[in-house]
């Protein structure tokens, strides 16, 4: 189908009009190849030039129904021209423009990047024109591709380092640039992996400590930008020897801040560079590489769509392949349905948000469990995005009666270093008790003549096992009492012995403090604790939770972790 020849003689002659009579065809116009571009795509490609000139009209309305209309006409084969307009544009545009412009630019580039180092370049130029307008999913999935092309890491951190000179006052861009810092600086010093296109560079570690201490003492700097500098500073005190002593004296400077938040950090890590020399190193390792595909199928989930294409196709991740559809089984945290996978089914993935791990699929008889060294819990220490403030971001992870505020994820918010500190200790023994606090001591489980339920091994590993034996409040069928029962198997002793629980939102979960923190060898003695779960869907939903269990070992930090999901039925 085409256009009628009037319509096309209409639409060529509206933009040769005089000024007088020039926005109102104009603008009319633009309505027209809007509503024409599904009858006849093409033909309203042939006035894609005349189009990016409306975006740089004088008229607001003008500018931004040219600029939705050029969001439809990129595909494949001219999204680099397109971009190219865009963004020139972008460095001269009103700043009440510069908003709409870059959220359209982002999102064109995220859809139909053709390779990994084109989106990497193109978004190192938006966040250089107008990092202040770019939002944090944006910035968010920038991180995750760049972990993503382990061959792009030196190129990337050193564009960084070098538009981090000239445009410092672009927040967004000094975040990433702070974090890729920290995350490569080696790579950034010693020059590796440099590509064809880049010119020679010296950078020292110095240098490179420079910009995160300029950044962290820059007062327009927000908190978010000075945690993520701290943690910097922490990565370069392991990577950059020579330079240890004047990072810890950046650090101990900031144990005076007036922000708690801050002044936490700072303290937690002036004592992992002071007193923990011999961990350092495996607490600051890079961060893993994060999923791309699951961090983009979650952002297309929660976020509005876009205008759709002409063609109708589905968007595209930065590398260039298509997304997945949103897969139809519900997660664990309730967020989208009131369904909930049934027992055995695969829901792990989306309980990363809740616990910050990976997990498996459930095993057939309902409960799931990994065992990996405790320095690896405290990666949640290194994570990205926005600190939350003091303890809450570790309560709101433990208590199902908070919200959980989704931050992208994986690469969504900084956890609290409470939580991160909690494996090895740097700071205190005590620091994960304290967690526990904001939970309050629930009512001592009464006797009961209800119902009664089979007790479950709820976990069990090579050296542990945990069992749950259930009771109900009377009168309360909703609320179910479980006393936990923790038994070592090993012959060796578990000391600082902490275990945690997250249930979904249906459910309020509390935790009574434990027996003890120590658990004898050998099955010679035991640790109880008493949880009380109500359920709001009782009767319609069956219980399910993610347990996390931390102890030390021959003074090694161990976790333990996994799903349950084989509740009797009734609770």
């Amino acid at each position: 189908m085409y256009l009628p020849r009037s319509i096309l003689f209409f639409i060529d002659h509206a933009f040769l009009s005089d000024e007088v009579r020039g926005c109102y065809f104009r603008y009319v116009a633009l309505n027209m190849l809007m509503k024409a571009i599904s009858l006849d795509s093409q033909a309203v490609q042939r006035h894609r030039v005349t189009i990016l000139e409306c975006v740089k009209d004088s008229d607001a309305s003008i500018r931004e129904r040219a600029l939705e209309l050029v969001y439809l006409l990129v595909n494949e084969n001219n999204v680099k021209s397109l971009t190219k307009e865009l963004v020139d544009y972008l460095e001269v545009s009103d700043e009440e423009f510069k908003g709409d412009l870059t959220a359209k630019i982002c999102s064109i580039v995220e859809k139909f990047s053709p390779d990994k180092i084109w989106y990497i370049d193109q978004m190192l130029k938006v966040l250089s024109e107008a990092g202040n307008y770019v939002k944090d999913d944006v910035w968010h999935a920038l991180i995750v591709v760049i972990t993503n092309a382990p061959n792009l890491h030196g190129y990337t951190v050193r564009s960084l380092y070098k538009a981090v000179q000239t445009s410092s006052e672009q927040e967004t861009l000094v975040r990433v640039a702070v974090w890729c810092i920290g995350e490569y600086g080696e790579l950034l010093v010693s020059n590796t992996g440099v590509l064809d296109v880049e010119d020679p560079m010296t950078v020292t570690e110095a240098d490179a400590v420079d910009v995160v201490e300029t950044a962290i003492g820059r007062h327009s700097s927000d908190l978010t930008t000075r945690a993520m500098c701290l943690i910097a500073l922490l990565k370069l005190s392991s990577r950059f020897p020579s330079c240890s002593k004047r990072i810890n004296d950046i650090v101990r400077h900031l144990k005076g801040s007036l922000v708690l938040e801050l002044q936490q950090r700072a303290i937690e890590f002036n004592s992992i560079i002071e007193k923990h020399e011999k961990i350092r190193s495996a607490l600051v390792e890079r961060m893993p590489v994060l999923d791309e595909a699951t961090f983009s199928g979650r952002k297309a989930g929660s976020m509005p769509a876009a205008v759709s294409t002409p063609q109708g196709a589905p968007p595209k991740i930065p590398n260039g392949v298509a997304k997945p559809t949103s897969a139809p089984l519900v997660d664990l945290l309730d967020l989208s349905s009131d369904d909930i996978p049934a027992p055995g089914s695969s829901g792990g993935d989306f309980l990363q948000d809740l616990l910050g791990v990976d997990v498996s699929p459930a095993s057939s008889q309902g409960t799931n469990h990994t065992q990996k060294s405790g320095t690896d819990a405290l990666l949640d220490l290194l994570s990205i995005g926005t600190p939350a403030q003091s303890s809450s971001s570790t309560l709101d992870m433990l208590s199902p009666s908070q919200d959980n505020k989704s931050s992208a994820d994986v690469l969504g918010t900084l956890a609290s270093p409470s939580l991160s500190a909690q494996t090895s200790s740097p700071v205190g023994s005590s620091s994960m008790m304290d967690l526990l606090d904001g939970f309050g001591t629930s009512p001592s489980v009464p006797e009961t003549n209800g119902p009664t339920y089979p007790a479950i091994v709820a976990f069990e590993s090579s050296s542990l096992k945990v069992t749950f034996n259930f009771s109900k409040e009377p009168g309360s069928p909703q609320t179910t009492l479980i006393e936990a029962q923790f038994l070592n198997k090993s012959p060796n002793i578990y000391s600082n012995f902490v275990f945690q629980a997250a249930v979904p939102k249906f459910l309020q979960l509390h935790l009574e403090p434990a027996s003890s923190n120590t658990l004898p060898a050998s099955s010679n003695g035991s640790i109880t604790q008493k949880l009380r779960v109500s359920n709001s869907q009782h009767g319609k939903k069956s219980l399910v939770m993610r347990v996390r269990i931390n102890y030390k070992v021959n003074d090694k930090d161990v976790l333990e972790e996994g799903q349950i999901s084989n509740f009797p039925r009734g609770l």
